[in-house]
């Protein structure tokens, strides 16, 4: 008679220790990871806005000369956010509101409004309340700084020349790709 011998397969699984430890491993890697993620997604945010402003900073010069108008940007901030309005006419012609419609008076036309509500962690600042574009060589008056802060502190500032051109800066120097102010 023949004696048969068990087999038995090799086991396949984790064993609890070995699941815990990889659970333990794995959420000191997220509470790492998150805060810079964070991080990273708030300057991604930060550059794109600023991408945003130089570009229509650009788009206000153009559509000045294009339509042989003088075409104007006003800034506002408040408790509630920033905004920015492209439009015709005065300076008071038209207003921008975070929570509201841009009301232009006088026959003043509104090209384009960018709203940035407090709760967005981006915050626009500038020590005109407006700039206006001329018509014949897209010249800007006054000239003007405009900041772009996040909830961080990091900034991105926008001077604007007297021949509305723009140069971009991090005052900290912190942000890749912009120089420091």
């Amino acid at each position: 008679m023949k004696q048969q011998t068990s087999r038995r397969s090799p086991s396949r699984g984790l064993t609890l220790i070995e699941t815990t430890i990889a659970i333990a491993i794995a959420a000191i890697i997220v509470s790492v990871a998150v805060p810079s993620f964070r991080s990273m997604q708030e300057r991604r945010t930060l550059e794109g806005r600023a991408n945003e402003l130089a570009t229509d900073i650009h788009f206000v010069r153009s559509e000045a000369v294009t339509r042989n108008l003088s075409v104007r940007m006003s800034f506002r901030t408040s408790a509630a956010g920033s905004c920015y309005v492209i439009h015709t006419g005065a300076a008071t012609d038209c207003t921008c509101s975070v929570d509201a419609a841009t009301q232009c008076s006088a026959g003043a036309l509104e090209v384009k409004t960018v709203r940035l509500p407090a709760a967005s962690g981006i915050a626009l600042y500038s020590n005109v309340s407006s700039m206006l574009f001329a018509a014949t060589h897209g010249t800007t008056s006054p000239t003007g700084t405009l900041r772009l802060l996040d909830s961080q502190g990091k900034a991105i500032h926008h001077v604007v020349n007297i021949m509305g051109r723009v140069r971009s800066c991090s005052p900290q120097g912190d942000i890749p790709g912009y120089r420091a102010c």
